[in-house]
């Protein structure tokens, strides 16, 4: 079975975020354990594997995402590398529907390698600003939003950008704060530069202390940004080490998420 690593979310090799991506050989997934140690065994954010479905269905293929050490119920990036490695080894070709365990996720290619994820968008629900999350994050939250149940994480506006990209958070502490991770975020200083907003996302939780561009909180970023600059059209700048870009498009309860992917390493799983 061949495995491949894909950086998502970027245009360059080295850069975004890094997923591996197994297309199944067969109709069916092998048990989640043997799922959860391959994905251990890569030790990425997330892996992704997807089999062939019977034609006719409401999707094309079945996918799921693993971090080292959980399943997850959405995960952008690693969509977006699964529907590059489709593409590029012409597994399929045109638009693919994936059946995940946040319904179906529809990716669209571009002619210009591109890609566009349709996601459902996340439901954004103002909370109280937990006692001690200030200290963990080690910045002041201006506002603090659930992000509901398919990501499960805190969306925080902090004060500028500066501030999301010195942030060097207690990540042990962070996880006690949301089921999943942090989002923290801030307008963009200059505009001019090519993105809107900037972010960056802690999931202790998940085995991941920072996620170099996460797709999956974008479905968040892009409403709370949207609504305040008041543009259905946004992207955003994950200012992670690794760094990406998302290009977002607001349309009610779903959201589009746009990037490139680069495959940089391909190689067979012989365990």
């Amino acid at each position: 079975m061949r495995i491949r690593i894909v950086d998502a979310f970027t245009d360059r090799p080295f850069t975004g975020n890094p997923a591996g991506v197994l297309l199944l050989d067969h109709d069916t997934f092998p048990e989640d354990s043997r799922l959860q140690s391959v994905a251990r065994e890569v030790n990425h954010a997330e892996t992704a594997f997807a089999h062939r479905l019977p034609e006719g269905g409401d999707a094309d293929w079945a996918l799921r995402w693993f971090t080292p050490v959980a399943e997850v119920a959405m995960c952008g990036h690693a969509t977006l590398a699964t529907a590059h490695v489709l593409r590029t080894t012409g597994a399929h070709t045109g638009p693919v529907r994936f059946a995940t365990l946040s319904g179906v996720l529809v990716a669209m290619p571009h002619e210009d390698g591109s890609l566009t994820l349709d996601f459902p968008t996340a439901p954004l629900t103002p909370v109280e600003v937990p006692d001690g999350v200030a200290e963990a994050l080690g910045a002041e939250p201006l506002t603090t939003f659930d992000t509901g149940p398919n990501t499960g994480d805190l969306l925080i506006e902090v004060a500028d950008e500066k501030t999301v990209r010195g942030l060097a958070p207690d990540h042990r502490a962070l996880a006690r704060y949301s089921g999943r991770g942090i989002i923290a975020t801030a307008r963009a200083e200059d505009p001019s530069q090519g993105y809107d907003f900037v972010s960056r996302c802690f999931f202790p939780n998940l085995g991941i202390d920072e996620d170099p561009v996460t797709g999956s909180a974008h479905t968040a970023l892009a409403p709370y940004w949207s609504e305040r600059l008041g543009r259905p059209g946004l992207t955003g700048l994950q200012a992670s080490p690794r760094s990406g870009l998302v290009r977002t498009e607001l349309r009610g309860d779903r959201t589009l998420l746009t990037g490139h992917a680069v495959t940089v390493i391909e190689g067979e799983l012989l365990a």
